[in-house]
């Protein structure tokens, strides 16, 4: 059984009439509450980004040459 969706802040049942402007939030107030606590440091990703614990070498010199203009 597919469990409903529920607001991640409050735990009601989002209006599904209301479209996906709040999505997945049940109101633009748990919205706003929700990215306060991102903004005020409540929520933290504890995760390592890379499997490695940190970006090789290689990945830094891939990014740095998506980011440099094309000369063309």
């Amino acid at each position: 059984m597919i469990q409903p969706l529920t607001c991640p802040v409050c735990g009601k049942t989002p209006d599904p009439t209301t479209g996906t402007q709040t999505s997945p939030f049940c109101s633009e107030r748990c919205r706003k509450v929700d990215f306060f606590r991102w903004w005020d440091g409540r929520y933290a990703i504890v995760e390592d980004l890379a499997p490695g614990g940190a970006l090789s070498e290689l990945d830094l010199l891939d990014a740095q040459e998506s980011l440099q203009p094309d000369d063309q």
